[in-house]
């Protein structure tokens, strides 16, 4: 499987990025060898504000097969209403043309239909669920899609928010499975580390800076050494930083971590791609 950084900027869009959303590719070679269906699976880590635009680079949202959302912030969630309109308005595959309706699988915190209606502006049980499948995540609970297993972990956060743990096979190591740890929002905390325990990649939020953030309270971010030690905590074998606000600069972040972390270590950028 490989990771796609579609939008990487913290807490809002910024000049050079969209915010929060990561695409998770399984070839069609790679599946089949893994029973799964022989096609390409596609399963997207958050979809924040102005990722839809960007994903469309890299796959046609129609042929997305899940959307995990951590947490209820605009910045992780809010282009889902965008990818209703696409997926029901499409001229050619769009479900008001071809008369079946796509179903999307989209796993989410607790009142997710309920937000995504909210930030449409639909009428609650007005129809939306025709094109988007909005279940809860259950800790403990892993989600199959395909060739991937998807599992939640609870994080350290002001809402409800979510580490996801993905499961699939290796596209370094062919006929083995490999796993990468997405973060989410969160600070450090026992959940944080459990979902990164011996993962092949760890792409972690960093959005704050040592002493800078200081004075903010506990519970909203990592800093780039909170998310080195997280890292090295848990055995993970490779590190991401990512979720950097416009206004962070990523060569400190990437100081921080490395003072505590000595494995390969990048700062996410949108177009990015790692193989796991």
């Amino acid at each position: 499987m490989r990771l796609v950084t579609v939008g990487c900027s913290g807490s809002f869009a910024g000049p050079a990025s969209p915010a929060s959303s990561y695409l998770v590719q399984v070839p069609a070679a790679e599946a089949a060898a893994a029973g799964a269906e022989a096609r390409d699976w596609n399963v997207v880590l958050d979809l924040g504000n102005g990722a839809l635009g960007a994903l469309q680079r890299f796959v046609d949202p129609l042929d997305v097969d899940a959307v995990a959302l951590s947490h209820l912030h605009p910045d992780h969630f809010v282009d889902v209403c965008g990818l209703y309109v696409y997926l029901r308005y499409h001229p050619e595959r769009g479900s008001v043309r071809t008369g079946v309706p796509s179903r999307l699988r989209v796993l989410g915190p607790t009142g997710t239909a309920a937000r995504i209606e909210a930030a449409y502006g639909a009428e609650p049980g007005d129809g939306m669920g025709e094109e988007l499948d909005v279940r809860t995540w259950e800790p403990g609970a892993p989600v199959q899609v395909g060739p991937l297993t998807l599992e939640p972990f609870r994080v350290f956060h002001p809402v409800e928010a979510y580490g996801v743990r993905v499961t699939g096979p290796s596209s370094l190591r062919p006929g083995e499975q490999a796993v990468l740890a997405y973060t989410g929002d969160t600070d450090a905390c026992d959940g944080v580390v459990d979902l990164a325990r011996d993962a092949d990649l760890l792409l972690s939020e960093a959005a704050f800076h040592e002493g800078r953030d200081d004075g903010v309270e506990r519970g909203i971010h990592l800093t780039g050494r909170r998310a080195g030690e997280v890292a090295t905590a848990a055995g993970a074998r490779r590190l991401v930083l990512t979720h950097l606000p416009a206004w962070n600069d990523p060569q400190r972040s990437l100081a921080e971590a490395r003072e505590v972390y000595d494995g390969p270590l990048d700062v996410a950028s949108t177009g990015a791609v790692f193989d796991v």
